[in-house]
């Protein structure tokens, strides 16, 4: 009779984290409308009307606003599709994505 042959590896342990997040900072400017930053904010980063106006005076009292935290993937996509939505309809509305203090 042949003998089995085994090719059990031992495990090694593998640090595992939890992926870096990106903050997502919205600023004001003198052109983009109110009115846009809250259509912006509602479309593109899901938040409820009340919420996109707390922003939107936020931003218009202080220069600018964490919109939210996301995967870096995530965050990149929705800032360009901010960006996108905001040229196209003539604003200079800037975005930033920002790696989260941790």
């Amino acid at each position: 009779m042949a003998k089995e042959q085994s090719a059990i590896k031992e495990r090694q342990r593998t640090d595992l984290r939890e992926p870096r997040r990106y903050k997502v900072t919205i600023y004001n400017d003198d052109f983009t409308t109110m009115e846009f930053v809250v259509k912006i904010l509602t479309l593109v980063f899901f938040k409820s009307e009340a919420e996109a106006e707390t922003l939107m005076l936020q931003v218009h009292h202080s220069d600018k606003a964490v919109v939210g935290i996301y995967s870096y993937d995530v965050a990149t996509s929705k800032v360009r599709k901010a960006t996108t939505m905001a040229r196209e309809a003539g604003f200079p509305l800037r975005l930033t994505v920002e790696p989260e203090e941790l």
